[in-house]
């Protein structure tokens, strides 16, 4: 690949990654203070507020989709064009970050079948459905959110990075493992609504971390 052909992938990966950051804050600016954030512990509940809410959950979930889909992209781009560095870690962390896309828009597959089931939230059997739904859409993010650290692993130590800024990295990754491992500590109950807020603010390092990865990204192909 040429220097033009690089610095040209090194832009839209940024870019999407830029864009995948932005998205899901604004994503979860309209879902937290809206009180959409679908603990499964409560599938009535969720149901109930979907359908006083549906705006809003339709809303937060087009944001989020967005921002899966912009990772999805930069993990696609990254390993179709690996730059610098160490080219068979740089094509592994862009696979594992295409399939935490992946597993996030499976998750917001779940969600947005929830909007349909939340047509009539007082019906037994919907309850029940929506409850299988919500557990299967929580542990769809769980999954996105390991194959992410691992992403951020492996791009840590192929992406010839600032020693500072790969230190940082591992930080996140910390953050995102306690994410990931918070629900296997609940049982059978599944985390609490408290909990699940916990788990949002333990995945933030590396969603920013990302986020600054791509702004690196832009500014350096520019030189």
């Amino acid at each position: 690949m040429s220097p033009a052909d690089q610095r040209s992938a090194a832009r839209l990966t940024g870019a999407l990654l830029l864009i995948s950051l932005s998205a899901m804050l604004a994503g979860v600016a309209v879902v937290v203070p809206s009180g959409l954030t679908l603990n499964p512990a409560d599938p009535a509940a969720v149901l109930a507020v979907v359908n006083a809410r549906v705006g809003s959950h339709l809303i937060g979930l087009g944001l989020d989709v967005v921002g899966w889909l912009a990772l999805l992209a930069a993990g696609l781009v990254t390993t179709a064009r690996p730059t610098g560095g160490k080219p068979h870690l740089v094509t592994l962390a862009g696979g594992l970050l295409a399939c935490a896309g992946l597993a996030g828009l499976l998750h917001d597959a779940g969600n947005l079948a929830l909007t349909r089931l939340a047509a009539d939230p007082t019906d037994p059997t919907t309850t029940v459905v929506a409850g299988a739904v919500l557990v299967t859409a929580k542990w769809a993010v769980n999954l996105a959110g390991l194959l992410w650290v691992a992403a951020t692993v492996t791009t840590a130590l192929g992406v010839p990075l600032p020693t500072a800024f790969r230190r940082t990295g591992l930080i996140a990754v910390a953050s995102g493992l306690a994410a990931v491992l918070l629900p296997w500590t609940t049982g059978i109950e599944g985390p609490s609504a408290t909990l699940e807020q916990l788990g949002y603010g333990l995945h933030l390092p590396v969603m920013v971390w990302y986020g600054v990865l791509g702004w690196w990204q832009i500014r350096n192909s520019h030189r």
